[in-house]
């Protein structure tokens, strides 16, 4: 049993997470923002702490003589840049602070993105070793954040995981995907070229993550010399690398329907991105489909391998991609949200 700390822990990913920690027995606390929605928290019996980390009140105790530290809180969705840097870069630096302030500092497990490393590069997925080269001011924050994880790597025990598209029970952003083929039996794919992404389930990334803390190789001191490129980092993703216009297809089949997949040229996409972008702007409310997340899109395909995770951590989804996708649609309907 540890003594853990979980930042984001009310977030989606965070839920999964503090699920796969309570059920193997370890005493968890959940920093949360007092605005945040905490009922489905409340069974698992954790420990609530208020604090935000944007700012350093109250992080000290809340680590307290924490053992791990599991920092997932985050921003995705902005509607100015600079809000990225002030979660995932100022974030990481009150974290990272407090943790190396610490008599024992605890171990670190900085959930940072695919998306700072960059898009698939000559159509070989990216391994960790690779010169990450982000093209969204969401990608460019996360890494941001990486750099202040390798600045403490010297006083903190850091590893950070990088994880691609994520679904699950819980996910709001992948929600419309699959309410468009379960409701609709229709999945738009961008670009008339298809391109692949890796993915993986929140639960199949929880674990990673708990192995991460267990087992997983530490950032390097910056400028200390002998350690192999990429030591401390680690991709997360499932088996499969599937087509955009795929998912559909296994979100179809998971359930036994039929889907007809429409692709959307990138002029299309970025006009609808632009949309998006306004409508943000005016009811004061980013969406998903916004400008930054064009870029992500019309990057290619953004595929990595998780074979250092299962080399180095022994690391193995526990189901197939079907399985998940089909528990994750069933959830949606139980919960009523299709």
């Amino acid at each position: 049993m540890s003594r853990v700390l979980v930042t984001g822990a009310s977030g989606f990913i965070g839920m999964h997470l503090v699920a796969a920690l309570t059920a193997r027995g370890d005493e968890v606390a959940c920093l949360v923002r007092k605005s945040s929605n905490v009922e489905r928290l409340k069974p698992f019996g954790v420990r609530l702490v208020h604090g935000d980390v944007t700012n350093d009140d109250g992080l000290a105790e809340a680590i307290g003589d924490r053992e791990v530290v599991y920092h997932l809180a985050g921003c995705t969705l902005a509607l100015k840049n600079r809000q990225f840097y002030e979660v995932n870069r100022r974030g990481v630096v009150h974290v990272v602070k407090a943790c190396a302030g610490c008599q024992t500092p605890p171990t670190v497990v900085f959930v940072s993105s695919l998306a700072a490393a960059g898009p698939t590069v000559d159509g070989r997925p990216r391994v960790e070793s690779d010169m990450p080269q982000p093209v969204s001011h969401y990608g460019q924050s996360k890494r941001s954040g990486e750099h202040v994880a390798e600045s403490f790597a010297h006083r903190v025990p850091i590893s950070v995981v990088r994880p691609p598209i994520v679904l699950g029970e819980g996910d709001r952003i992948s929600l419309p995907m699959f309410r468009s083929v379960i409701r609709f039996g229709v999945h738009l794919a961008p670009g008339i070229k298809p391109q692949r992404f890796s993915v993986i389930h929140a639960a199949d990334l929880s674990h990673l993550l708990i192995l991460a803390a267990e087992r997983g190789r530490r950032l390097p001191p910056l400028g200390e010399s002998g350690h192999p490129p990429g030591q401390g980092y680690y991709f997360a993703a499932c088996e499969q690398d599937p087509y955009y216009s795929d998912l559909g297809r296994l979100i179809a089949e998971s359930v036994g329907r039929h889907v007809l997949v429409i692709p959307a040229a990138i002029p299309v996409v970025r006009g609808v991105a632009a949309m998006g972008e306004a409508i943000g702007q005016v009811v004061h409310q980013p969406l998903f489909m916004n400008l930054d997340k064009a870029r992500e899109i019309a990057a290619g395909s953004w595929v990595c391998s998780a074979q250092a995770a299962r080399e180095q951590l022994g690391f193995e989804v526990g189901a197939s991609l079907v399985e998940r996708l089909r528990q994750t649609a069933e959830w949606y309907e139980r919960e009523g949200w299709m």
